[in-house]
């Protein structure tokens, strides 16, 4: 259950910004700004004596940096959440802070109501980004996954893959061990561990994965 008033601790080494910030936070009536600190280090000693339930962290500030400071906090004072609230919107840094236990990623161009509602979100336990990072991690996660079915065909041998080809082409193991001079039993066993080893069950799957491999097209 979410406290009546949400404590916050504000950790950014511009002093104009955190004077801005404040006027802004302590104007909602759930919130109350009991700290500021210009670097991660000042943070830290902020977070141990006034223990807020919510730190808004800049990225980039001397001496121990934001993403540093963001390790540390998460593992010291695992009840406070962090929001993270920068200029950087490189996906290299998004996935960084979600890694490191962020609990909320917010670009100083939306530090107004995007800010306000991001407190109340992450302090009541869930996670906020700012809607254009949803896209940078979908297109982060598609990536990878292209990686990983390019890098599946690397896990079958030469014959594998040959018998995979030619089961999709409609052949049967009998046509397919006459072409590469084995008896079908062999054939049977080569095309059961290329199955297994790509996760694949029926010869429908092994002819869906061939279009998507491009394994079908002429060489």
């Amino acid at each position: 259950m979410r406290k009546e008033t949400i404590s916050i601790l504000l950790a950014d080494d511009h002093a104009v910004l955190r004077a801005g910030l404040r006027v802004l936070l302590n104007g909602e009536p759930d919130m109350t700004v009991v700290g500021e600190a210009g670097d991660g280090e000042e943070a830290l000693r902020q977070i141990e004596t006034s223990r807020p339930d919510v730190v808004v962290l800049d990225l980039s500030m001397p001496g121990l940096s934001g993403l540093d400071a963001l390790e540390r906090i998460t593992t010291q004072y695992p009840e406070t959440r962090v929001l993270v609230l920068t200029m950087h919107a490189d996906k290299q840094y998004i996935l960084r802070v979600l890694q490191s236990g962020g609990a909320g990623y917010v670009l100083k161009s939306g530090a107004d109501t995007e800010l306000i509602h991001a407190i109340r979100h992450v302090s009541a336990g869930g996670s906020y980004l700012y809607p254009d990072a949803t896209q940078v991690l979908l297109d982060e996660y598609r990536k990878n996954q292209e990686q990983t079915e390019l890098d599946s065909l690397e896990l079958l041998s030469e014959r594998e893959r040959d018998v995979l080809k030619m089961i999709a082409l409609g052949y049967s193991s009998r046509e397919i061990g006459e072409m590469l001079f084995i008896s079908p039993k062999t054939v049977d066993t080569y095309r059961q561990r290329a199955m297994e080893k790509l996760g694949l069950e029926t010869r429908a799957d092994i002819v869906q994965y061939a279009l998507k491999k491009r394994m079908l097209d002429a060489d």
